[in-house]
């Protein structure tokens, strides 16, 4: 039976503001007035009740976006056609009876860290609608270019916050799509770096000179911060003008100061390890999303690059995956090394998994298209024991054949890992109390 729901109450009027008290705002779920400023949020989580027993548990979410073949990752098909199971052939892993496909290299010698599903699955194969779903739960107009839904890492920011005081409490690395808040309010956007493959190395000395981010900017910033507490100020009789003070500070430290500087300084790692991870903008991205939830940061979401492989897909595999088998392998090794694995989950997903038979769009070479009916998806950490395959998919890789889940059951199990009820409910721009999760059945074979 699913678990009682925990009710954030409706939203009162702000055209005469009332006096509130802190716990009496959130309570009223302020947030999902167009967002209070960060220093509001702050504000409030400072005296929101947290769970002890998962108060520093951390997520990092590779996003594999496009759509990664499970075919050509892992669940490979040795017995089927080779219409079906592609050009790559299977490899053994150090568990027994465990196989990846050939790209897999680096991840099949830790297989026994890791834990597979492959047989995840949902009915769309539009992509909008289908990376909104996997990131917040639902699924959005195909035209949405924001969120409709908060984020399953703002949501860790508005109800969890940062581990550690003075750091982002989610980071996006890549900018990727449908991070954001939506009716949680914009407080909880993500901090966002950008790279790419055409400037590869991610270099931080300090946040004032990330891509992107210029002084004037976190100027701008600063200013808009002190234009949302002019017009939003929470009447707190508690708090008063000192308290403000403090939270405007503290706002701007997760930022500008030591602390943030000090995550997210790449400088600090030794040559050895960033070779291990690869010099190149997949392995800085995966070594800072590890250094960043060592630091405090609640939830990581990891770019990757474009796997929409309709063409040339064997092609662009052999190019583009050993980087990702590598930095992935050693982003997994290296928590379980540091003692990380209790509370760090690592997630690796796309958006769906591709055709059971090869196909050839116009005049491209042969490739998969989208497939919702099944997908497998990869998880390490997070207190499960590794070295396990949940579920199977049929034998030529096209629907779930045993211990079929819905694809939001992942992010239920984020949620719970995180210490959040995913039957806790915020309201929209409208008052309409909505779910964090409409769906969200425990992964029997993880959770019990």
């Amino acid at each position: 039976m699913p678990s009682p729901r925990r009710r954030i109450a409706a939203v009162p009027s702000l055209s005469h503001p009332p006096m509130f008290s802190r716990r009496q705002a959130i309570r009223a779920g302020l947030f999902g007035v167009a967002g209070l400023s960060m220093p509001d949020l702050l504000r409030l989580q400072a005296s929101e009740s947290s769970d002890p027993t998962k108060r520093d548990t951390a997520v990092i979410f590779v996003f594999q976006s496009g759509g990664a073949s499970q075919f050509e990752t892992w669940d490979p098909k040795p017995n089927s056609p080779i219409d079906i199971r592609g050009e790559f052939n299977p490899i053994r892993t150090n568990v027994p009876d465990m196989q990846f496909s050939e790209m897999m290299v680096e991840q099949s010698c830790i297989a026994d860290k890791l834990v597979v599903i492959r047989s995840l699955y949902h009915p769309s194969e539009q992509h909008s609608s289908s990376v909104h779903l996997i990131k917040t739960g639902y699924y959005c107009k195909p035209p949405a270019t924001d969120n409709e839904m908060p984020s399953a890492g703002a949501c860790a920011a508005r109800i969890r916050g940062a581990v550690s005081p003075n750091v982002p409490p989610f980071v996006v690395l890549g900018g990727e799509h449908y991070d954001g808040a939506s009716h949680l309010g914009r407080g909880f956007n993500p901090f966002t770096v950008k790279n790419s493959d055409e400037k590869p190395m991610l270099h931080i000395p300090n946040l004032t000179l990330v891509e992107g981010i210029s002084g004037d900017q976190l100027h701008d910033r600063h200013r808009l911060l002190q234009s949302f507490d002019r017009t939003r100020e929470l009447h707190d009789s508690k708090s008063g003008g000192a308290a403000l003070g403090k939270f405007q500070r503290q706002a701007m430290e997760l930022v500008t100061g030591p602390a943030a500087r000090k995550a997210f300084n790449l400088d600090a790692e030794p040559l050895k390890l960033r070779d291990r991870y690869g010099r190149n903008y997949l392995g800085d991205r995966f070594v800072l999303a590890r250094r960043l939830v060592e630091h405090g940061v609640r939830f990581v979401t990891v770019g990757t690059f474009d796997w929409d492989h309709h063409g040339t897909l064997w092609n662009r595999m052999r190019r583009d995956v050993p980087a990702f088998d590598r930095a992935l392998a050693t982003l997994i090794t290296d928590i379980h090394e540091r003692g990380l694995a209790e509370r760090v989950l690592v997630v690796v997903m796309g958006e769906f998994g591709r055709t059971p038979r090869i196909s050839s769009l116009g005049t491209n070479p042969p490739g998969r298209d989208h497939w919702g009916n099944v997908m497998s998806i990869l998880l390490s950490g997070g207190g499960f024991p590794g070295g396990q395959v949940v579920g199977a998919s049929d034998a030529v890789g096209g629907v779930p054949a045993k211990s079929p889940y819905r694809v939001e059951c992942t992010l239920a199990l984020m949620y719970r890992h995180l210490g959040i009820d995913p039957a806790t409910t915020f309201n929209d721009h409208t008052g309409r109390p909505r779910d964090l999760l409409s769906v969200r059945e425990k992964i029997r074979e993880l959770e019990g």
